[in-house]
Formats: C-alpha cells, structure tokens, sequence
C-alpha cells in the first residue's frame, strides 16, 4: 500500500490552489464541498472560478506564483502546466509539513485525490495510487450505479440514535448486531425511500424490543476454497464480513483473509506436517471458548471444510457444546486445482468414477484401499499425498495400474504459483525430487491428465 487512505477534515481551513484553468475548478469543487477557505494565485480565471468569486465563495490573488505563498495555509493545490511552478510548490510545501498535490504528477504529491463516490455523510473513496485513474473513475461509476443514492438518509438516522442506542446496549457485540439488523433490513428501505419518522419510529420500537444482554454465540464452519479469492461463495464473503474472530489454517490464503472484516481478530492455527500451531482439541476448545463469549467465530479452512478438513469432528464438539453453528461450503482444492489445470476428473471417454483419497503418512506408511485404486477407468484424486508420492506410485504399481498411468502434481492450485506437473506413475517421484513443488500440493492419476495439455487455460 503506497498511500494511506485518510478523510481530511477542511471545514473552516484555509487552503491554496495555484491556478484558474479546468483542472483547478475540479479541485475548487470539492475544497467547498469541504467547507474549506479556498484562495487561488492565478493570472486569470475562468468562467466558473469567476462566477464564485463574484458570489464571494473564493479568494483570487491575480498573479503568478512566487516564492513563500504556501506559508499559512493548511493544503496546497497546484494546477499548472508550468514544471518549474510545480516543482517549487511541491518542495516548499513539503519544507512546511504541509499537505500537497500536483496535478498528475504522484511524484511530487504528499497526498493524492481518489475517485469519489458522495452520498453525504457517507464517502466513499476509491484511488489507484495514482498509477490508473482511469480505472479508479470506472470502478466509481460501478458503485454509483449500485449504492442508492438516499444512502445518507441510512446514516444520518445512524448519527441521530448513535448514542441512544449506545446508552441502551451496554455490550458492544450486541450494539453491533442491532446496527447491523437496521442497515440490512425494512429499516433501511423506509430511509432509502425518505420515510423518516416511520424509520425513526420502527428503529425505536425494536430497540424497545431488544434487551441489553450478551449476544449468543454462534460458529460458522466456512470454506475458503482453493486460493483464488474469486472462487469464495457469496455467503462464505458475507459471514467473512460479520464475523468477531476468524481462526484460520495454512491452507487459506492471504488474499481470502483480506475479505474479512477489518477489524475482526484473527487467529492463526494451522496444522502441518511435524508442525502443529494448535493441536485439533485445542482448536476445539478454542472454538466452544470463544462462541461461549457470545462471540461470532468463523473457522475459516482451506477448501471445503468436509473434505479431508476435519470439520465434522469441530461441529460435534460444538453439538456436545449446545452451541449454535452453520457449516457453509466451498470450493474443494480437488474441483479447483483440476480445473485451473485443464483436467476434468470425469469424462465420458476416460473416467465414469472418481475417488478421493488422502495420502497423509502414519507411521511412515500410506494405507489405503490400494485394490479399489488399481481399478481402471476412475480418477484419483490425492490429497496430502507430496511427502508418499513415492510409496504410493509404487504400491498401485504393484496392484496393476500400469506404470505409464498418466499423473499431475498441481502446486498451490488456483493461486498466482500455480504450477502443474505432468509425469506418468513411474517417473512421477523423481520428477517431483527435482524440480521440488511447494505445498499444498495435489495430485490427480488416470487417463483424463492426458487433457491437460489440449484444454489447459489458466495459465499461458
């Protein structure tokens, strides 16, 4: 993050803008949005800066720009054209810790001007850095066509009852969960449709209704998928958002953990081989400890929770707990992780079956159905399988699947280091040993991996 994104209260304050042209007027707009204290040095103005002086909305200094005019003013604007003007305004600004933008020019800005979505008193900015304003200005007209545009009328009714409902909720949970219930129900479309006082009148009758206690506990069992945020549920994205905590494991990445609530504590227990941050019944206890404090918990897995995930075993302590739950799944790394690589785990011409497995060693051992393996005509879909790969392709050798069966090792799957390797069952182990993929890994054997190669998409 190049830019901290801040609001900046200007009401009253007196700011600077070097210039009179088209460019300046925009910012001229916006500082008297601000209630600021607008002075502009300029030779000359145009039309509309002209009709603003006349209503005495601004101040004009009808001069070019000279050294020391920055000093007193709390922002600086300058909308030249004029590289050395820039330059001197960008340096003697700075000299005075004061805020300064140039005009398309990031470089010498201390800040710098998002896209701006204005529903009084909620803004919403949106920036590029600087680098693509473009595509800021495109993403603004997105929200603008999605957010009503009597969305201030939601806020404004917040600002009124803030702290009637503070003085009524002495739980900060529950406060939040009121809010949370007037924003996202017929509360809000009384005030998106300017029906004030029947707004007023329902939000304080269910006020009236709701008593100032802990608020239940809950557990949500959600699925992050395979990697790519994209591939995240539309419920999984929701409850991300409401959640209190989130205890989450290796397998979630960090692109998916960056759509949660900003300010939900987060809880790292992720579990690898030989090294366990948090053993399984001590994620267990964690999760009844938590929803006991009434708090909204989501444990957030890698996936799907019921596949290899071992969240049936989480929401029967939960049961045993008398604690309320809800399972929401996700993408599972084998549906992803074949599909980013061009190979369908059936098709009618190579596979009618699919089974998956888990390759994870015990006692430095794979054991599985190695007969129902060998059979022919099904897929094999293994997960856990990098550290076996050996022991495994030997043993289903040993049962009869030929050794030119056709394999792929896919690398973090779905993800920016998705990589796939191609090999067949009996060179698969060494192949791996040299080029060392990374975990998580899964593995796919039959015949569909030989599609690869003609419906591979994700990757150039």
């Amino acid at each position: 993050m190049d830019y901290l994104p801040l609001f900046h209260a200007l009401s009253e304050t007196p700011c600077l803008v070097i210039g009179g042209g088209s460019v300046a007027t925009r910012k001229v707009r916006l500082l008297l949005d601000a209630k600021a204290l607008v002075t502009i040095i300029s030779p000359d103005l145009n039309d509309e800066l002209s009709l603003l002086l006349v209503d005495g909305k601004i101040k004009h200094h009808k001069r070019r720009y000279t050294a020391g005019d920055t000093q007193g003013f709390g922002l600086v604007i300058c909308a030249t054209n004029n590289p050395t003007t820039n330059n001197q305004v960008s340096n003697e600004a700075k000299s005075q810790h004061i805020p300064v933008n140039v005009v398309d020019q990031p470089a010498l800005c201390s800040f710098i001007f998002p896209a701006i979505v204005d529903r009084s008193p909620m803004i919403i900015a949106v920036s590029s850095g600087g680098s693509a304003p473009v595509l800021s200005r495109t993403l603004r007209a997105k929200l603008e066509t999605l957010l009503p545009h009597t969305l201030g009328n939601l806020a404004e009714l917040s600002v009124k009852f803030r702290q009637t409902v503070k003085e009524h909720f002495t739980n900060v949970a529950q406060r939040r969960i009121f809010w949370e219930r007037i924003f996202s129900g017929p509360i809000a479309d009384m005030c998106y449709q300017g029906l004030h006082k029947k707004a007023e009148k329902a939000l304080l009758n269910l006020l009236a209704q709701t008593d100032d206690v802990k608020a239940n506990g809950k557990v949500y069992l959600v699925g992050g998928g395979p990697g790519d945020p994209e591939l995240l549920t539309l419920k999984a994205l929701r409850i991300l958002q409401l959640a209190d905590i989130i205890v989450y494991d290796r397998l979630v990445s960090p692109e998916v953990l960056n759509l949660a609530r900003r300010d939900a504590e987060r809880v790292y227990v992720g579990k690898q081989r030989s090294d366990h941050a948090v053993s399984q019944e001590g994620i267990n206890a964690l999760l009844i400890n938590l929803a006991k404090q009434g708090k909204r918990v989501v444990r957030l897995k890698g996936g799907d929770p019921f596949m290899f995930g071992r969240g049936g075993e989480e929401i029967e302590t939960l049961v045993d707990e008398n604690i309320a739950f809800e399972v929401v799944p996700g993408i599972t790394a084998a549906s992803g992780c074949a599909s980013y690589s061009g190979i369908p785990l059936t098709h009618r011409d190579h596979a009618q079956s699919c089974l998956f497995v888990t390759g994870h060693l015990k006692d430095n051992t794979v054991n599985l159905d190695w007969e129902q393996l060998a059979k022919p005509n099904q897929t094999i879909v293994i997960y856990m399988g990098l550290i076996g790969l050996r022991q495994i392709s030997e043993k289903l050798i040993e049962r009869g699947l030929a050794a030119s069966t056709p394999v792929a090792l896919v690398q973090k799957g779905t993800t920016a280091e998705h990589l796939v390797i191609i090999s067949d069952l009996h060179h698969i182990a060494d192949k791996v040993d040299e080029l060392k993929p990374k975990p998580p890994t899964l593995i796919i054997i039959g015949s569909v991996v030989t599609l690869h190669k003609k419906l591979n998409w994700s990757q150039e």
